[in-house]
């Protein structure tokens, strides 16, 4: 029972470092973010709502610069202030915007949201957990192991996820008469942005699948359902 000790204080400490993670996280997001309270974004937002059957959806804009959107497993969506400046510089249309906003309640309604809410402290402790794991079976090059299965693993769940979530919002912008455009037409914008940038990627585009496979794979999604 000793020799596996090491194993369960491990596994422990990452559980620990998990709950503490979405605590800090979820602190974080209820102090610095206020309801979204912009007119021409509601228009677009209460028609994702009355597809739902829901009475509103709460968006957020959480006050950080980079251009990112995410979901709280409760249901509220944030927009980074960062993200809201380029629709108000014009950069960025009401059904853009609004297909950031269905995106992220895909993360939602398809269970996404909680894992998601693991911030870079907690994939940290996923890392630290396996390391201790694997040197005692494989001294020297545990940590190594350790290092790659978890960036293979946080990049494949989160590819998946995106495809996911993608697929949630086509749905759900052609319901509500949107259309998927403005998912496609975001895509671009942002790729370009990157490169404008000098490989500075806006977050929302990290450890996401390529723009033009996302492009690819909902222009599949139109074709199928012959839209």
């Amino acid at each position: 029972m000793l020799k596996f000790t090491p194993i369960l204080l491990a596994l422990l400490y990452a559980l620990a470092m998990y709950r503490f993670s979405v605590w800090r996280t979820r602190g974080e997001l209820n102090a610095r973010s206020t309801e979204l309270a912009d007119p021409r974004l509601k228009q677009v937002v209460d028609r994702l709502a009355r597809v739902l059957d829901l009475p509103r959806i709460p968006v957020m804009i959480y006050e950080i610069d980079p251009v990112n959107g995410l979901a709280d497993p409760d249901g509220r969506i944030f927009i980074t202030r960062g993200f809201y400046r380029k629709f108000q510089q014009g950069e960025i249309s009401a059904e853009e915007m609004a297909s950031v906003i269905a995106h992220e309640m895909g993360h939602v309604a398809l269970g996404h949201a909680r894992r998601r809410m693991i911030d870079f402290s907690g994939q940290n402790a996923l890392r630290t957990a396996l390391a201790m794991v694997l040197s005692r079976f494989l001294p020297g090059i545990g940590i190594w192991i350790a290092n790659g299965l978890t960036t293979l693993l946080a990049a494949r769940l989160s590819r998946g996820d995106e495809y996911e979530a993608d697929e949630y919002a086509a749905a759900l912008l052609t319901k509500a008469g949107i259309g998927t455009g403005a998912q496609k037409s975001l895509f671009t914008k942002l790729d370009a942005l990157t490169h404008a940038r000098s490989g500075a990627a806006p977050a929302w585009l990290m450890s996401h699948p390529k723009t033009q496979e996302r492009i690819a794979a909902i222009e599949a999604l139109e074709a199928k359902w012959g839209t």
